[in-house]
């Protein structure tokens, strides 16, 4: 029998975020310890209620923990045209049954970290705010840390604005934190995620697998495809997924270890990944930075996940 990976998955969901959970609970690959929310997506209430509605509708038990209600230090962005007012727009979701932790995101992470015989991954689909957080407040515990593969940054410009993402735009100065720990690193950008696209014609396949929570993410696609339609998308990219199948499978995908500073001082490059692609600066390559993915194999392994939700 395989060993399971222990991760966390810190989380701001969000219909992307919504899937990586479905996807990683599904894994026979991961050990998933907890789930932490963020705000990010929408305000901290919405996507921790968000969280433990899907994990409540899938009838997954875990630790769900609620964490930061704004950045370290700016004030919050949210993507409500992205997300609707929910955060979670499209498929109607009873109210949740699991009960959330007592304890705050922060206390979770570095509980689980202190108390693990095994170094834990940690795949932040949000805004890193959760995490520096940790950092800042438990230097021993980074040693702790596998490493943290990431949804967030760009190499090609932005989504939020031209030049930045938005997880990374939303908190800065936490991805700052975060990418100069010295812990390792993996960047599962807009360079694989825009990559990473699901046809309308595989969203009906979901759809018919057969049981309630496919159902619950053809919903969830429906309604995010709408936004990237505007943009002239052929298909939604499933961002935060993609952070998830390299935990489960790192072979998908192809990638390049480069040297990553965050502009947090930028007129109009604010939350900025600047990625040192030619190593023009000969700094230390602190981030292996994700360019591409098998989009079919990807695909399949989300729909065989979803496959298991009986």
């Amino acid at each position: 029998m395989v060993k399971r990976k222990p991760v966390i998955i810190d989380c701001d969901p969000g219909h992307d975020d919504a899937i990586a959970l479905l996807l990683a609970f599904a894994s026979d690959k991961l050990d998933v310890k907890a789930v932490t929310t963020v705000a990010g997506n929408q305000t901290i209430d919405k996507t921790f209620n968000n969280a433990l509605k899907v994990l409540s509708f899938a009838g997954i038990n875990t630790v769900v923990s609620k964490g930061a209600a704004k950045p370290l230090v700016r004030d919050l962005i949210t993507a409500p045209e992205v997300h609707g007012e929910s955060g979670l727009d499209g498929p109607i979701l009873p109210p949740p049954t699991l009960k959330p932790s007592d304890k705050t995101a922060v206390e979770t992470i570095i509980g689980i970290l202190k108390e693990s015989d095994e170094k834990i991954t940690l795949i932040p689909t949000g805004p890193l705010t959760n995490v520096a957080t940790v950092l800042l407040s438990e230097h021993e515990v980074k040693n702790k840390i596998e490493r943290i593969v990431l949804m967030g940054g760009s190499m090609i410009g932005g989504n939020w604005t031209p030049a930045a993402e938005f997880n990374i735009v939303v908190d800065p100065e936490a991805a700052s934190i975060v990418f100069n720990s010295g812990i390792p690193i993996t960047m599962c950008g807009l360079d694989v995620t825009h990559k990473a696209q699901i046809y309308k014609e595989e969203i009906e396949k979901i759809r018919n697998i057969g049981n309630k929570v496919g159902v619950m993410v053809a919903e969830l696609l429906d309604f995010y495809s709408k936004f990237y339609e505007r943009f002239g998308f052929k298909g939604s990219p499933l961002h935060d997924p993609v952070a998830v199948a390299y935990v489960i499978d790192s072979t998908l995908v192809k990638s390049k270890m480069c040297h990553v500073d965050i502009e947090t001082k930028g007129e109009f490059t604010d939350g900025c990944t600047v990625v040192d692609y030619y190593n023009i600066t000969q700094k230390s390559k602190n981030v292996e930075v994700v360019l591409d993915i098998d989009r079919e194999r990807f695909i399949n392994m989300l729909y065989e996940a979803l496959k298991k939700y009986n």
